[in-house]
C-alpha cells in the first residue's frame, strides 16, 4: 500500500512539474505579446497625447496585466515622488526588480533595460523611436517564443509525467 501511495506521489508530482514548465511555455509568447501593446500604448500616449512619462506609465498600469502592471506602476511611482534617482536608473531597477515575477527570458529584459536608457533623456521624436526599435525587437523574440512554446510545451507535459514513471520503476 505504502509503494502505491509513494509511486502516485512521485508520477503526480513529475507530472505537476511538466505542466508548470509547459505553463511557462505557453506564458512567454502571451507576455511578451502583453508587453509590445503596452510599449505601443505607451508610444501613443507619448507621441499623440504629449503626456509626461510618470503619467503615462500610470495609465499604462491601469491597462495592463499582472505582473507588468506592477512594474509600469512602480516605475511611474518613482518617478512622481521626485527622488533624485533618474528615469533610467528608476526604470532599470523596477525591471530587474518585477523580472523575475514574468516568464520571459534575458533577450526581453535586456530590451527593456536598453529601453529605460534612452527614456525621459531626449525629445519625443528620439523616444518614439526608441519604443518602436524595441518594439520590433520584441516581436522577433515573441515569434522565437511561440516556435519554442510548439517544440516544447507538449514535450515538457509528456516527459513529466514518463519521467515519473520512470523513477517509479527505477525505485521499485
Amino acid at each position: 500500500m505504502m509503494k502505491i501511495l509513494g509511486a502516485v506521489l512521485i508520477i503526480g508530482a513529475s507530472t505537476l512539474f511538466g505542466y508548470y514548465k509547459a505553463s511557462l511555455y505557453a506564458a512567454r509568447p502571451r507576455q511578451i505579446r502583453q508587453l509590445i501593446h503596452a510599449l505601443k500604448r505607451l508610444a501613443t500616449e507619448i507621441g499623440y497625447g504629449s503626456t509626461p512619462l510618470p503619467e503615462a506609465l500610470a495609465r499604462l498600469s491601469s491597462q495592463c496585466s499582472r505582473p507588468l502592471n506592477r512594474m509600469f506602476g512602480t516605475i511611474a511611482d518613482r518617478l512622481r515622488t521626485g527622488s533624485s534617482d533618474t528615469a533610467k536608473d528608476v526604470w532599470q531597477e523596477s525591471v530587474r526588480l518585477f523580472w523575475g515575477q514574468t516568464a520571459m527570458k534575458s533577450p526581453e529584459r535586456e530590451t527593456m533595460l536598453e529601453l529605460g536608457s534612452s527614456l525621459g533623456i531626449s525629445d519625443r521624436e528620439n523616444q518614439l523611436k526608441h519604443i518602436e526599435l524595441a518594439v520590433t525587437l520584441l516581436q522577433h523574440e515573441e515569434a522565437a517564443a511561440r516556435d519554442e512554446q510548439l517544440k516544447y510545451e507538449k514535450l515538457s507535459r509528456s516527459l513529466g509525467v514518463l519521467g515519473g514513471a520512470l523513477i517509479v520503476i527505477l525505485i521499485y
